[in-house]
């Protein structure tokens, strides 16, 4: 008869298995309702052995949520071809793909954690930081002007803001939530271009949106259904 041997781990190894074990425990239930004993046993291994590879919970905790923050920052890379309004539509489709799996644990990532941890709020400046640099790539620039950089930064927070809302309830469905949240995108664009006092740059990024926007794509959609809630001049 053949007897199974527990392959032995090493420590970067164990260390990775108890971090996703953590992590996939801390998406399904609020952090401070999982306790070692539950990761222990959920990675097969004794609570003292879970202590060996990390400190304390808190240490696990943090190693869980930068493994979080790094994969959601990697949602918003998209290559820089084809219409904006589809490349933002598909960045916010990954990122509410994370949101929907990741529930409890985005919403602890984004709200900064619990109590006693400085690392979780700089991990959430970081995700918010690479979604900002990567929509500037998208538009182009390096260096925005004051007026663009506002919008940009508007709308991540606005993105955020929206996905920590939408996990109570979920009453909006996601994928008119997601294009709601491309057109929102464009509106802060116009609305920044109407007050452009020429120098700034937005009034051309608004005409460029719009011209290199097919008529079915998210911001020509945006710009008919404006037009038609416009009164007609008798």
């Amino acid at each position: 008869m053949t007897t199974g041997v527990r392959r032995r781990m090493g420590v970067e190894e164990r260390r990775r298995q108890l971090i996703g074990v953590a992590l996939d425990l801390f998406c399904r239930r609020s952090p401070e309702d999982v306790s070692i004993d539950e990761i222990a046993a959920a990675a097969g291994i004794s609570r003292p052995l879970v202590y060996h590879y990390f400190p304390g919970k808190l240490s696990l905790y943090e190693a869980a949520l930068q493994r979080a923050a790094d994969d959601l920052a990697e949602r918003f890379a998209e290559p820089c071809q084809g219409p904006l309004g589809a490349r933002l539509l598909r960045m916010t489709g990954r990122f509410f793909d994370f949101v929907d799996e990741h529930g409890p644990g985005f919403t602890a990532l984004m709200r900064g954690g619990p109590a006693g941890s400085p690392a979780t709020g700089a991990l959430a400046e970081s995700v918010r930081q690479a979604a900002y640099e990567q929509i500037l790539a998208h538009l182009g620039t390096a260096q925005p002007s004051a007026r663009l950089e506002l919008v940009v930064r508007s709308w991540v927070s606005l993105a955020e803001s929206t996905a920590l809302l939408w996990l109570d309830g979920r009453r909006i469905p996601r994928g008119d939530l997601e294009r709601q949240l491309v057109h929102g995108f464009g509106a802060l664009v116009a609305v920044g271009a109407a007050y452009d006092k020429g120098d700034e740059g937005m009034a051309e990024l608004f005409h460029r949106l719009l011209t290199d926007e097919p008529a079915d794509g998210p911001f020509g959609q945006v710009a008919g259904r404006l037009t038609a809630l416009v009164p007609s001049v008798p």
